[in-house]
């Protein structure tokens, strides 16, 4: 892939850490703190990174408390809007760990394999498939007041990602890399990353995403 023509666009597709939610709030992080801007930042003019974050989506289930978040159903209209895409970076799985899903860690790597198929097969404009860098996200913390109400059994459940997110990027060929080795969620509310967290993710990817373009 020649970088030096025109601009090459990445899709950020993902869920409230994507879209930048300040723990234990209802705001969101502004540009020059949430990773996706910062990125941006480092990438430079050449990249256009394209925000597609969503506070509640999960893979591909209906949430009866949440309309319109399923990812599975937005994801063709996404990438067919926002086509030509150079790269896709998915990172879903943290809401399918709600309790009221009743979801195992196997589900929601099964759900998440039917997504990148959808990225692989969507036809593109110019016949222009998108690579796909896939990442796991931090492990949910049940130790912070008020999250086993929502997320009970989830840290253990969200352990498990490295691995079967790490045995999916293998099958697939694909990039990967796991956010729990390298950020914890905010103490103030147990999944959300703070201002630090968006930063050292920003410099992860980075690295990253120069590789996968490769």
């Amino acid at each position: 892939m020649n970088l030096n023509k025109g601009s090459v666009r990445i899709l950020c597709y993902g869920d409230s850490n994507t879209w930048g939610y300040i723990p234990a709030s209802s705001k969101r992080h502004p540009i020059g703190v949430r990773w996706t801007s910062l990125l941006q930042e480092k990438l430079g003019n050449s990249y256009e990174v394209i925000e597609e974050g969503l506070n509640s989506r999960t893979t591909d289930l209906d949430d009866p408390k949440h309309i319109g978040k399923n990812g599975k159903t937005y994801l063709v209209p996404c990438l067919q809007s926002h086509d030509p895409i150079n790269l896709v970076i998915l990172m879903l799985g943290t809401n399918d760990l709600k309790e009221r899903f009743h979801r195992s860690p196997e589900q929601v790597v099964a759900s998440l394999e039917d997504l990148i198929k959808i990225i692989q097969e969507t036809e593109y404009s110019e016949g222009l498939t998108p690579k796909i860098l896939l990442m796991a996200p931090p492990i949910i913390d049940e130790s912070v007041k008020g999250v086993k109400e929502k997320y009970l059994g989830a840290e253990v459940k969200s352990r498990q990602f490295e691995n079967l997110f790490g045995m999916l990027a293998k099958k697939y060929n694909l990039p990967f890399l796991n956010l729990a080795d390298y950020v914890s969620p905010s103490k103030k509310d147990g999944y959300h990353l703070d201002e630090s967290s968006h930063k050292t993710v920003s410099k992860l990817l980075y690295e990253a995403v120069l590789e996968a373009l490769k």
